[in-house]
C-alpha cells in the first residue's frame, strides 16, 4: 500500500510538472501569434489548439493509468445493452444457446464437486482412511473380528482405529414392523470420525462388550418419523431383530458415511459367530497420527498383517492389507465416469460457444461501417475490441444467469437417473462454490466466443472495408465461420459416436443370455421373526412353513428361498478345495460364488440341470452334506471328468458330495468378462452351518415365478407373511427384470447424457451450419445473379450451396473420425462401459458420419432452395 501511495504521489508531481511546461508553451507561442498581429485572446486559443496533441497524450496517459476504468466500463456495458436491445432476437437466440450449454455444464460439474471434490464432513478429512484386507484372488476384502481387535492392538500410526459392520435389523417396536440398515460400530467410533451425537452420547467400552448393555444410536431421520423429534427420547426403547435396546444418542441430521443408515448398535454385542477368525465382516476406519502418511501407514498395517499371518497360518496366511482414503473409497469406480462426462459436457459447451461467435461474426460484418466511423472519429482499435468483448460478456452472464434453472433440472435428472448408485448425493446442489463456477465458467465463455470477431475486427482495414461495403466481400469473416462449423461438426461426430457405441453395448446386454429366464419372476425378502428365542430348528421350520404358504397363493407357479439373488451386487464369495482335505491356506485357496437355496430355486428361475441332479426335501440337516456345482467349475477344476460322485471342500461347511451340474448364471453383470469366468455352487438351506443359522435366514429372499403384476400379488404375498405373526417386514420387492435393468445403471447412465449431449450438439452444429451457409448465400447474392445472367440453370446454383456444406461436413467427420477412435479408446479402457462391440467399430463411425452429413445437407437445403430463387436483375442492380 505504501508503495502504490508513493507511486501515485510521485506521478501526481510528475503532472503537475508537465502542466506547468505545457503553460510555458502556450504563453510562449501566444507572445508570438501576438507579435504577429493577433489579439491576446485569439493568440491564447490558437496556441491552446496548437498544443491539443498534448493534451490528448495525457488524456491517454490518464486513461491508460486507470483512472477512467469504471467510467468506461459502464458506458461499455450501457452501450452493449442498448445495441442487444435494438436485436432481440439475435439476444434472445445467443442467451439460450449459451444457457443450454452453462446450464448443463454446471449441473455436472456440481456433481462432480459434490461427490469427488467437496471434503468430508469431518476434521481433517485427509488423515481418514479405509483399511481393507486383501487376498490373491481379491484386493479389498473385508477382516474379521479377531483380525480387526489385533490391528487396534498393534498398529502405531493412528490416533484412532475403528471399524463397523453393516447389518439389517428388523425394527419391531415401536410402531409398524420395519426394516432398517444398520451399522454395528465399536465404542469412540464417532469420537474418531470428529462426530458428536446431536443428543445423548455414544457407546462406552463397558457397553462395547459380548453381555454388556444392549444400547443403541438412531439417526435424526429415524428420531424425526419415528418419534417425532420428542425431546425425550433418551432412554426409550427400540426393538431391534427381537432384541430390545435402549436408546443413548441421535446423531446429527447431517451425518452421512458411505451410505444413510438409521440404528447404530455395538460391534462387540453382535452374533457370536463372527468372533470366529474365518468369519469376515469388518471394515476397518482410522485417523492417522498427524504427519504420518498413508504409505508409513501401508508399511505398518503389512507388517502388522504378516505378524498374523505367522501367529495363524490356518486362516491369515497369505492375506495383505490395502490402506486408501476414505474418500476414494466412498466414491467408488463411479468418479471416472464423472470426469467422462464433464469432458463430453465441455464439448456442448464449445459447440455453444462456437454457435455464439458464429453469430456474432455475421453481426460484426453488418457494423463495419459503424465501426469505421468510430475509428474515423478517434476511438482506437483497443476500444472497439472492448466494446465487443463487453457485448459478448453481457451475453453469456446472461446465458449464465437462465442457465441455472437448466442446471437445476439437470442435477434433479441426473440424481434421479442414479439413484441408488451415487454416494455423497447430500452434497449434490447449487452451492456457492457451484455459483463461483457458473459466474467464471460464463465470464470466460463470453471472452472465448467474443474473441473471434474482436480478433477480425482488430486484423482487418477498416478503411478499406469500408469503401468495400455493401459488395459482400467479407471473406475473412467467411473463413473463421467455416472453421468454427467445422469445429462444431467434428466435436459432434466424437459425442455421437460414444453415445452410439454405449446404446449398442446396452443392446447387446438386454440380448445376452443371463442363465436363467427373468420374465414374470418377482423377488422380496422378509425380515426375520422378533422372537430371539427360537432355536435354529424352529427357525428353519417357520421358513419352510412360510414358503409352503406362498406356494400355495393363487397364481403362483413356483418358489423358494435363497441368499442371493444375481446381479444385485451382493455376492458370498468362499474359500474351497477340490477333494475332502484342505490342501492350501485359506487366503491361497481359490474363490466359488457360494448360493444357498430351496430344493425349487433352480426350477423357479429355470437354471438348466447339466448333469446329475439337484438337491431335494430329502437333503436335510441330518443328511449328508451335498453341492450342486456349475458348468465353469466342472470344466475347471474336472478337466471334462464327470464331476458327480466328487468331493470338493468349502471353507467353514466342510467337504460336500457333488450331485450335480447346472448351467453358469452371470452374477456380477451381464456385460462384466470376469461374470464369465466365475465358479458357482449351490448347497441346500437345510445344511447352512448350525452358528450362522440365526443371522443367515434374517435376510434371506424369496423368489417367485407367477404371470400376476406385483399390484395384484403382493397383498396375498402380506397375508400369507402375516400368518405367523405380525412382525416380519416384507423389503426390496422388484421384479427380476428390474433387476437386471438396475445392473447396467453404471452403462445406462452415460449412455443417456451422452446421448442426450450428442443430440444438443447435433441440434447446434446443425443450426450453425445453417445460419453460416444462409449467410454466405445471403453475400453472394451478386455471384449468383451474375451466374445466372449468364446462363447457370437453378440445379446449378442448388448443388453449388449444397457443396459449400459438404465440403464443411466433410472436414469436420475426417477430423471428428480420428478424435472419435481417442474416445472409443479411452471408453474401452473402462471394461464395464463397453460390452460385444469394437471400439473401433466402422459401422458406428460410419453411421454417424452419415448422419452428420444428412443433418449438413438438411441444414443447406432451405438456403439453396433460397438461392435459386434469386432474381438475376435485381441481384444485378443492387450490386
Amino acid at each position: 500500500m505504501r508503495s502504490l501511495l508513493s507511486a501515485l504521489f510521485r506521478r501526481s508531481h510528475r503532472d503537475l510538472d508537465m502542466d506547468e511546461e505545457l503553460r510555458a508553451h502556450i504563453e510562449h507561442r501566444a507572445d508570438d501569434l501576438e507579435r504577429s498581429g493577433f489579439s491576446r485572446s485569439e493568440a491564447h486559443r490558437q496556441a491552446s489548439i496548437e498544443f491539443g496533441g498534448y493534451e490528448r497524450y495525457k488524456e491517454e496517459c490518464r486513461e491508460a493509468s486507470g483512472a477512467h476504468f469504471f467510467e468506461t466500463l459502464f458506458q461499455d456495458v450501457r452501450f452493449g445493452l442498448r445495441t442487444l436491445r435494438k436485436s432481440p432476437g439475435f439476444a434472445a437466440i445467443a442467451v439460450l444457446t449459451l444457457a443450454l450449454g452453462i446450464g448443463a455444464t454446471t449441473a455436472m460439474f456440481s456433481v462432480v464437486q459434490g461427490v469427488m471434490l467437496a471434503p468430508l464432513p469431518y476434521p481433517h478429512p485427509d488423515r481418514l482412511v479405509l483399511i481393507w484386507q486383501s487376498n490373491p484372488h481379491a484386493p479389498h476384502v473385508s477382516l474379521s473380528l479377531p483380525d480387526f481387535r489385533d490391528w487396534q492392538r498393534d498398529a502405531r500410526s493412528f490416533e484412532a482405529l475403528s471399524g463397523l459392520r453393516w447389518y439389517e435389523f428388523n425394527l419391531n417396536s415401536p410402531g409398524n414392523p420395519e426394516h432398517v440398515d444398520g451399522y454395528e460400530i465399536p465404542s469412540g467410533f464417532f469420537k474418531m470420525l470428529g462426530v458428536r451425537p446431536a443428543m445423548g452420547r455414544e457407546f462406552s467400552p463397558q457397553e462395547d462388550q459380548p453381555g454388556g448393555t444392549p444400547v443403541a444410536l438412531i439417526s435424526a431421520r429415524e428420531w424425526d418419523t419415528r418419534y417425532g423429534s420428542s425431546p425425550d427420547i433418551l432412554g426409550k426403547s427400540i426393538t431391534l431383530s427381537g432384541v430390545t435396546y435402549t436408546i443413548i444418542g441421535v446423531l446429527p441430521s447431517k451425518f452421512r458415511l458411505a451410505s444413510p443408515v438409521d440404528v447404530y448398535i455395538p460391534l462387540a454385542q453382535g452374533d457370536p459367530a463372527y468372533n470366529d477368525r474365518r468369519f469376515p465382516g469388518v471394515l476397518g476406519i482410522g485417523r492417522l497420527k498427524s504427519g504420518v502418511s498413508i504409505a508409513q501407514a501401508q508399511a505398518e498395517m503389512t507388517a502388522v498383517q504378516q505378524n498374523l499371518d505367522r501367529l495363524y497360518p490356518e486362516t491369515d496366511q497369505g492375506l495383505g492389507v490395502d490402506v486408501l482414503p476414505l474418500k476414494s473409497a466412498i466414491v467408488g469406480d463411479i468418479s471416472a465416469t464423472l470426469f467422462l462426462m464433464l469432458g463430453a459436457v465441455a464439448a456442448v459447451l464449445l459447440i455453444a460457444c462456437a454457435n455464439v461467435a458464429n453469430l456474432l461474426l455475421a453481426r460484426s460484418a453488418t457494423r463495419v461501417r459503424e465501426f469505421t466511423i468510430r475509428s474515423a472519429l478517434g476511438a482506437a482499435r483497443s476500444r472497439i475490441v472492448r466494446q465487443l468483448l463487453t457485448e459478448s460478456i453481457l451475453l453469456s452472464v446472461a446465458g449464465g444467469v437462465v442457465g441455472l434453472v437448466f442446471a437445476k433440472l439437470g442435477i434433479k435428472a441426473v440424481l434421479t437417473m442414479l439413484a441408488g448408485n451415487l454416494a455423497r448425493t447430500e452434497n449434490v446442489r447449487l452451492n456457492s462454490t457451484v455459483l463461483l463456477f457458473a459466474l467464471g465458467i460464463s465470464v470466460a465463455v463470453g471472452i472465448l466466443f467474443g474473441l473471434a470477431p474482436a480478433f477480425k475486427t482488430m486484423s482487418s482495414d477498416l478503411n478499406s472495408t469500408l469503401k468495400q461495403a455493401g459488395r459482400g466481400t467479407t471473406g475473412g469473416h467467411h473463413r473463421m465461420q467455416n472453421v468454427l462449423v467445422v469445429g462444431q461438426m467434428a466435436l459432434s461426430l466424437v459425442l455421437l459416436a460414444g453415445a452410439t457405441l454405449l446404446f449398442r453395448s446396452i443392446r447387446d446386454m438386454w440380448k445376452t443370455d443371463p442363465g436363467f429366464t427373468p420374465q414374470n419372476v418377482l423377488t422380496f425378502r422378509i425380515g426375520s421373526a422378533p422372537s430371539a428365542t427360537d432355536s435354529n430348528a424352529q427357525i428353519r421350520g417357520a421358513y419352510q412353513n412360510l414358503i409352503q404358504r406362498i406356494r400355495a397363493i393363487p397364481g403362483v407357479e413356483m418358489a423358494d428361498a435363497t441368499d442371493l439373488i444375481p446381479l444385485n451386487q451382493a455376492n458370498n464369495f468362499a474359500p474351497f478345495w477340490v477333494g475332502t482335505q484342505e490342501t492350501t491356506p485359506v487366503a491361497e485357496a481359490p474363490r466359488l460364488l457360494l448360493y444357498w437355496t430351496g430344493p425349487d430355486y433352480l426350477a423357479t428361475m429355470k437354471i438348466p440341470v447339466l448333469q446329475g441332479r439337484y438337491f431335494s426335501e430329502q437333503d436335510g440337516t441330518n443328511s449328508e452334506h451335498v453341492v450342486v456345482v456349475d458348468s465353469v467349475l466342472a470344466e475347471k477344476y474336472f478337466h471334462g471328468k464327470n464331476p458327480i460322485g466328487e468331493s470338493i471342500n468349502i471353507n467353514l461347511c466342510g467337504p460336500m458330495r457333488i450331485i450335480g451340474v447346472v448351467g453358469h448364471i452371470r452374477h456380477s453383470g451381464l456385460g462384466d468378462p470376469a461374470a464369465l469366468a466365475q465358479v458357482q455352487a449351490y448347497a441346500p438351506l437345510a445344511q447352512v452351518p448350525e452358528k450362522g443359522v440365526r443371522s443367515f435366514y434374517s435376510g434371506l429372499a424369496f423368489i417367485v415365478r407367477t404371470p400376476l403384476d406385483e399390484a395384484s400379488i403382493l397383498p396375498q404375498i402380506e397375508a400369507a407373511v402375516s400368518g405367523r405373526n405380525g412382525g416380519q417386514p416384507i423389503y426390496e420387492v422388484h421384479t427380476m427384470q428390474d433387476i437386471i435393468a438396475d445392473s447396467m445403471t453404471s452403462q445406462r447412465f452415460p449412455m443417456v447424457l451422452l446421448g442426450i449431449f450428442a443430440g444438443f450438439a447435433l441440434l447446434l452444429a446443425s443450426l450453425g451450419t445453417y445460419s453460416v451457409i444462409s449467410y454466405s448465400t445471403v453475400q453472394r447474392t451478386p455471384e449468383i445473379g451474375i451466374r445466372m445472367a449468364l446462363g447457370a440453370e437453378r440445379s446449378n446454383v442448388f448443388q453449388l450451396v449444397l457443396r459449400q456444406g459438404i465440403r464443411l461436413a466433410s472436414i469436420g467427420v475426417l477430423i471428428g473420425g480420428l478424435a472419435a477412435l481417442v474416445l472409443a479408446r479411452l471408453l474401452s479402457s473402462f471394461s464395464h462401459l463397453l460390452y460385444g462391440v469394437r471400439a473401433w467399430d466402422p459401422v458406428t463411425l460410419g453411421g454417424v458420419s452419415l448422419l452428420l452429413v444428412c443433418a449438413c445437407l438438411l441444414a443447406c437445403y432451405i438456403p439453396a432452395r433460397r438461392a435459386t430463387r434469386t432474381d438475376p436483375m435485381i441481384a444485378l442492380r443492387h450490386e
